[in-house]
């Protein structure tokens, strides 16, 4: 069955303009027949204007009439022509200038170098690369690999400081997540005792040298 577009702006329009039941139009909108008694009752979708699915293409007038005819009869949805219009758009490839290209082993190398976290598949999509170039790059089996110096790809120009923030943080976010699913706890570094401590073991030593200062003194008496 195809899901309709707007199906609770279509309940809306069928609810004012037909003589539907509630269980012809919950079918067709893929909602629930109390749905559409509240959206009928102005309990539900008060704010929402109708949309008319015979002038939007999904349904045909022959359909209507026949399933106001009879309350058995149960609508089919049709393709709707604006359905292609609401296709998400793929994202095409990221376009690296002419002249720009031949440093694109540089960035790679700088990624593998200083962020192996970072997975290929966004060092392809930021830099506009393959990951075939990045394995070569990595195993130094690339053409030009005796020249391959890592720069970032900020300073060659290949993306912004932005970007390449946020793959670089993507990526230590997952590499955290992953480890702590594998129980590996990065170690924590050489931290100052708190100063109630150092605080107390200073006065305790400042005491026992009193002590000792104090026992001298009898001794020589």
């Amino acid at each position: 069955m195809t899901d309709i577009l707007m199906p609770k702006a279509t309940a809306v329009w069928l609810v004012d303009n037909t003589s539907l039941t509630f269980e012809q139009i919950a079918d067709f909108c893929g909602l629930h027949p109390l749905e559409v008694k509240g959206i009928a009752d102005g309990e539900v979708a008060r704010d929402i204007r109708g949309a008319d699915p015979i002038a939007n293409g999904q349904l045909s007038r022959e359909q209507l009439d026949s399933a106001q005819a009879s309350d058995k009869y149960r609508m089919v949805a049709q393709k709707s022509r604006h359905a292609e219009l609401l296709k998400p758009v793929k994202k095409a490839p990221r376009y690296t200038p002419v002249s720009r290209r031949q440093d694109r082993p540089d960035a790679i190398a700088w990624f593998i170098r200083n962020h192996p976290e970072v997975a290929d598949s966004q060092i392809a999509r930021l830099l506009g690369t393959t990951k075939a170039t990045i394995d070569q790059v990595r195993n130094r089996q690339h053409w030009n690999a005796a020249n391959i110096k890592p720069v970032d790809p900020v300073t060659l120009g290949l993306s912004t400081q932005l970007e390449l923030d946020a793959v670089v943080r993507k990526a230590a976010d997952k590499k955290a997540k992953d480890d702590a699913k594998r129980g590996i706890v990065e170690p924590d570094g050489a931290t100052l005792e708190p100063a109630s401590v150092t605080g107390s073991a200073q006065v305790e030593d400042v005491a026992d040298a009193a002590d000792d200062s104090y026992d001298d003194d009898d001794t020589e008496d």
